[in-house]
């Protein structure tokens, strides 16, 4: 799901995993939405082991019958059955200088006047699709996407679910825009595809309005809070690949 298309924002950690993808490829992807195929995912980081639909079930059947439940084992096991396709001609992988010329700007604005530049100057169709993907979106979603992200460079994954668990809080209270509960109106009740979003331009959503999505709750109490035994994993930080 497009979250800034439905007034939300990429949650559930993924201001955490795009935020640490080659260059400004994770901007590219939580601000429009596009989806990584399987090739992508397995490339950039994102997937452990890509295996083709149809070996699914033998694979199911071997793990089944491990005698250990040894990672080493189920890894080794999983990489008999994996390989590793080729990336398709046409993926977003091979454009990624003209993702990080575009949408490494400060702000979302000028991403957009990135795009239209790009595409004034080459009439490459690619550009032009990104640009009225992101004008389509909520612009309120849109800025506190790329803030997310961009603090996420500088976070752990607990913290990074920490603020999305506020940002997620108040896009449902409502208090700056109510963008969440019209996107799900065109896009999943009367399925029209015309949300009005309000405020209506990027513009209009101001520096204070973005921060108040990641301000502290007054409460401790109100935030959010994870048992001792996944602050580890969450705490640690991961590589990945370049491409």
């Amino acid at each position: 799901m497009p979250e800034t298309g439905l007034g939300l924002h990429p949650d559930v950690g993924a201001s955490y995993f795009l935020s640490h993808l080659q260059g400004h490829l994770g901007e590219y992807v939580g601000l429009t939405g596009a989806r990584l195929d399987g090739s992508e995912l397995l490339a950039v980081g994102l997937a452990t082991h890509y295996v083709p639909s149809e070996r699914l079930v033998s694979l199911e059947k071997k793990l089944k019958y491990l005698d250990s439940g040894k990672s080493s084992l189920v890894d080794e096991t999983i990489n008999g059955f994996s390989e590793k396709p080729d990336i398709e001609e046409q993926s977003v992988l091979h454009r990624l200088e003209d993702v990080n010329h575009c949408f490494s700007a400060s702000s979302v604005e000028t991403i957009i006047e990135n795009l239209k530049h790009r595409y004034e100057k080459t009439q490459d169709n690619w550009y032009l699709s990104t640009m009225e993907t992101l004008l389509k979106a909520s612009p309120t979603s849109l800025k506190i996407t790329l803030k997310s992200i961009r603090d996420g460079r500088k976070q752990t994954l607990f913290e990074c679910l920490m603020r999305e668990y506020r940002m997620t809080v108040r896009c449902l209270l409502g208090e700056i825009s109510k963008d969440f509960y019209e996107g799900c109106r065109a896009i999943l009740i009367d399925k029209d595809r015309k949300p009005k979003w309000n405020p209506t331009t990027l513009e209009a959503v101001t520096p204070d309005m973005v921060d108040h999505y990641f301000s502290p709750f007054q409460k401790h109490s109100e935030e959010l809070h994870l048992p001792d035994s996944h602050r580890e994993f969450t705490s640690a930080k991961m590589a990945y690949p370049k491409l």
